[in-house]
Order: C-alpha cells, then sequence, then structure tokens
C-alpha cells in the first residue's frame, strides 16, 4: 500500500500541475479521479467520485483573480483514500465513497489558501524573470519559471502523500466499527451528494424552466430506485 501511496502522490501531483501549467483540463475532478482509479484498479468508483466533485464546484471557475477551490487535489484524495480503505473491508462502498468525499473537500478549500500563498510567493519569481528579460538571459527566465512549477508540484505530491497517510490507516481502522446508524446516513449522503452537485450545475445555468426539468428527471430517478428497490 505504502507503496500506492507514493505513485498516487506522485501522479495526482502531475495531474494537478495542469491546473497552474499546459490547463488542457486534465486536473478536473472528472478526469483525474477515474485516472486514479484506474491506476489503483476500480475505475467505477474513480468515475462516480469524479463526477460528484465536478459537479459540487462546477461554479467556482478561476476567472480574473479568483482562485477556486482546489477540486484536483480533493478528487486525487477522495479516490485514493476510497479505493485503497476498501480493500481491507473487501469491497468500495457508497458509504466509504460517500465517507471520504466529506473528508476530502475540507482538504480541497485547505489546498485554495496554500495555493494563494504559493501564488503570491511567485510574483517575486515573476519580477526577478522581468528583470532577466531586460537583460535577455533566457536561462534566468527558464531557471526562475521551472523553480514556480516545481513549488507547486512538490506542494501536490507532499500534500497528497502526508494526508493519504493519514486517512487511509484512519479509515481502515475506524470505517468497519462504525454503527448501523451512521452507515445509514452515509447511504443517504452518497444519493444526496449528486442531487446536491446537480443544483448547484443548473443554478449556473439559469435557463427558464430548468427547475421543473430538474424535478421532473428527480422525480422520474426516484420512481426507477423505488421499482428496482435500491434502497
Amino acid at each position: 500500500m505504502f507503496v500506492k501511496i507514493i505513485l498516487i502522490s506522485f501522479v495526482g501531483g502531475l495531474l494537478c500541475l495542469d491546473r497552474v501549467f499546459i490547463q488542457i483540463m486534465i486536473s478536473r475532478p472528472i478526469i483525474i479521479a477515474p485516472v486514479i482509479g484506474i491506476i489503483l484498479g476500480n475505475p467505477y468508483a474513480g468515475l462516480i467520485i469524479g463526477a460528484i466533485l465536478e459537479l459540487f464546484w462546477i461554479d467556482r471557475i478561476p476567472v480574473g483573480i479568483y482562485v477556486p477551490p482546489n477540486d484536483s487535489i480533493a478528487a486525487a484524495l477522495a479516490t485514493s483514500v476510497a479505493i485503497l480503505s476498501g480493500q481491507f473491508p473487501g469491497a468500495v462502498t457508497k458509504e466509504l465513497m460517500a465517507l471520504s468525499i466529506m473528508l476530502a473537500i475540507p482538504f480541497g478549500i485547505l489546498a485554495k489558501k496554500i495555493d494563494v500563498k504559493i501564488m503570491e510567493s511567485n510574483n517575486l519569481l515573476s519580477d526577478q524573470a522581468l528583470e532577466a528579460a531586460k537583460t535577455r538571459d533566457i536561462r534566468a527566465i527558464e531557471r526562475k519559471t521551472y523553480l514556480g512549477l516545481a513549488k507547486v508540484f512538490l506542494f501536490y505530491v507532499v500534500g497528497l502523500f502526508i494526508l493519504q497517510s493519514i486517512l487511509i490507516p484512519m479509515l481502515i481502522w475506524l470505517y468497519p466499527k462504525l454503527p448501523a446508524e451512521i452507515n445509514a446516513m452515509l447511504s443517504l449522503t452518497y444519493y444526496f451528494l449528486p442531487l446536491l452537485g446537480i443544483a448547484v450545475a443548473i443554478n449556473t445555468i439559469k435557463l427558464r424552466g430548468a427547475i421543473p426539468v430538474f424535478c421532473a428527471i428527480f422525480l422520474g430517478i426516484a420512481v426507477a430506485l423505488e421499482f428496482f428497490h435500491v434502497f
């Protein structure tokens, strides 16, 4: 398991780096979570977690100076914690996925604050790169750019490693001991989180008639769940 934690920390750090570097959207939860799931042998869990977190923060986009919550690190963390913790109970249950998501969300908000601090510290590197540009020192500009990227990458890798090392053993010990009432609550939470995400997505659309359409879809899903006795 230790090797897997190191691997996910490195891969997650590379994917999260897309937030500030190439920016081809591979750092989105709907991408990064299934990739982590494939590496750990459970792409289904990764897809579910990624879809939920993608909807949850879909209205938080980096516009201007606004820095959104770090949904990338939250998605990588939640997927890894759910899958690796689920290896000991024998299955990645919906309750475990819900618990992993709720544990990862606060760290996405915390990572946002650290992202802001790193960006502020990189302003000095930017000023130094501008001074190097005046003297046409291309090597110096490259060094400042790479140093800024290295700081972000190191934060993601170390952060993921520390959080996984704490949360995974904690859930392996705690989850089997949870009472039936808590598991029932987590089961309901698993179905509530996508609804919350859909509500957030609808709020971004702002189209007339969107709410009745959503209610009709929700009613249809509820009828299907009751028909197939999902609960």
